[in-house]
């Protein structure tokens, strides 16, 4: 085995070290769903980036950057337009207190919309989980060799594991570190591969100048193609949600949302250029080259750097220090979108509707099986889509047009109804099934996986706004709560008594 391997190794066993060590501070529902809400800014700024940044970052991001260049920040400037809009919500979002994204649907519309928004995030998160279980299998196939197959089941393994000891307080307790990594490993790499390739010369003589154009070889319809997903999906992003719900105090939350746009703009974009870049000197080699990466697997050139990383420019320390970032992009995202859905089945179909009086042994005991069952519904999604890209936009899909719209409508828009946010989650969900079943089944696929968004999301919105406006308004006191100071039902009820 040589040295990545081990580090690799060394790296996993810490991650799961803290998360063993934090289990035994797990007391309530409220310590493993929301962390005891206690979380401070600097956590939830690492914890924050580390879920986003995944392998949708790290393979489908960096992959799709390497062959049409930096038009790819389209797709990663939806999050940051996402963020910079969310920056307006997280203090109201805080203010609520709830555990998950459901919750906030139940309380403005009704049970329906808890329950359609959980099928609807249990879909999209589980793809999510998915390819970061082949992530972590790219990873394991490049440092020891180990079969594709069994590394989609080790990551797997681990990554249950570890969300199932301590839920969200091990996340936000790894994910500093996580952080640390992922930021200073990309932008180490950097100039390093810049410099070592030639500088501006290398750039202005070597590269097509279309992979430094606005669209590239594209047009203003693609990039919104690949930007609308990211941005809907930010939006709507129940893990958003989840750790606004742990933050400290409504301060913490909103002082986190600046230096995450802050940390995700530096980091996705040096991603993708280092992508570019050393994917312009790996793709150019024979391809009897050891290190000669073609552009069907295009979407490993960030781990194809890391192990092979002497040839651009990077020292065996910043490879190390790569990979081990790639590991943390992968874990801290598949702990996170696993949590996420066992959080949403545990509180909002076991504890809402099959067992109320459940204890908080009891909840934490189920939610830990749900994280289990997740695990291996993740790995048959997996199976269903042939790149981590297709993947990546199908989920974001689901919930950009699934939750999305009813979800920014309870916070923005008091004349929504309960029949309009049911609609729209209804729709939104029911139009991204049917597309992506008929382009699985279909000789030739009904609409490229980059574009379904357009149709689902503009069909929920459509049937948000519609039904809305065909139906009687909702009573204040169904708005209020998303309105008011203190952000509780109770609350809102008092202010219009006292009015």
């Amino acid at each position: 085995m040589n040295v990545f391997f081990w580090v690799v190794l060394g790296y996993l066993i810490l991650l799961m070290s803290v998360s063993i060590v934090k289990s035994f501070a797990i007391k309530s529902q409220e310590d493993f769903m929301v962390a005891g809400r206690s979380v401070p800014t600097y956590k939830l700024v690492a914890t924050l980036l580390c879920t986003w940044i995944g392998s949708g970052s790290l393979l489908a991001g960096a992959g799709l950057a390497a062959q049409v260049g930096l038009s790819e920040l389209w797709m990663a400037a939806g999050a940051w337009i996402g963020i910079i809009l969310v920056f307006f919500l997280a203090g109201r979002v805080r203010r609520i207190s709830q555990y998950t994204v459901p919750d906030i649907l139940e309380l403005r519309y009704n049970k329906w919309a808890r329950i359609l928004g959980t099928i609807v995030i249990v879909i999209a998160y589980t793809t999510i989980v998915g390819y970061q279980f082949r992530g972590g299998a790219f990873v394991l196939e490049l440092v020891a060799g180990v079969p594709q197959w069994q590394g989609v089941l080790l990551t797997a393994a681990f990554i249950i594991l570890f969300t199932a000891f301590a839920g969200m307080l091990s996340i936000v307790s790894v994910d500093i570190i996580n952080g640390t990594i992922i930021t200073f490993a990309v932008l180490l790499a950097v100039p390093l591969v810049f410099f070592n390739l030639g500088g501006m010369e290398y750039v202005s003589t070597e590269l097509d100048p279309s992979l430094f154009t606005v669209f590239g070889d594209h047009n203003f319809l693609w990039a919104m193609g690949v930007f609308l997903p990211t941005f809907l999906l930010l939006m709507g992003e129940s893990n958003m949600y989840q750790k606004f719900f742990s933050a400290r105090n409504e301060t913490a939350a909103k002082h986190a949302v600046i230096w995450w746009v802050i940390g995700t703009i530096v980091v996705e974009t040096a991603i993708a250029t280092l992508a570019i870049l050393a994917f312009s000197h790996f793709n150019s080699l024979s391809p009897d080259s050891l290190y000669h990466l073609a552009v069907e697997n295009s979407e490993q050139i960030i781990l194809h750097t890391a192990r092979f990383g002497t040839e651009v420019g990077i020292p065996i320390a910043g490879g190390l220090l790569l990979i081990c970032a790639a590991v943390a992009i992968i874990t801290s995202t598949g702990n996170s979108f696993l949590l996420a859905p066992s959080t949403n089945i545990t509180r909002d179909i076991y504890q809402r509707f099959v067992n109320p009086q459940a204890s908080e042994k009891r909840i934490v005991v189920f939610q830990r099986i749900t994280v289990l069952v997740l695990g291996v519904c993740a790995y048959f999604m997996l199976t269903q889509f042939d790149t981590i890209l297709a993947m990546a936009f199908t989920a974001y899909t689901m919930i950009g047009a699934g939750l999305t719209p009813a979800l920014l409508a309870a916070f923005l828009w008091k004349r929504v109804t309960t029949a309009g946010g049911v609609a729209s989650i209804a729709t939104g969900m029911a139009v991204t099934l049917l597309i992506t079943v008929l382009n699985s089944v279909l000789a030739e696929p009904l609409l490229d996986t980059a574009y379904i968004v357009l149709p689902s999301a503009g069909a929920s919105i459509l049937a948000l706004i519609v039904v809305s406006l065909l139906t009687q308004p909702d009573p204040e006191e169904k708005w209020r709560p998303f309105y008011t100071e203190s952000g509780t039902l109770e609350d809102a009820i008092e202010e219009q008594q006292l009015k």
